[in-house]
């Protein structure tokens, strides 16, 4: 199985978060969309995606939004 590219592969809710994840413009395009401009990736959020417990950007993105909308 070939590694993701996270530079330009497409980016969905769906996509697994692997120990491959990097934070690319990519990612900060599906993120900013999703989230909204006030968007940002911080200390907390980048340990909690790195954590290695199977996640998707679905999850990142509702993580994100309960940690900044309650």
């Amino acid at each position: 199985m070939a590694a993701f590219d996270w530079h330009g592969g497409a980016i969905d809710r769906d996509t697994p978060v692997c120990s491959g994840y990097r934070n690319t413009q990519n990612v900060r395009r599906f993120m900013c969309e999703q989230c909204g401009a006030d968007f940002r990736f911080d200390r907390p959020l980048m340990a909690w995606i790195r954590s290695g417990a199977p996640r998707t950007l679905g999850d990142v993105v509702d993580e994100w939004k309960r940690r900044r909308l309650g």
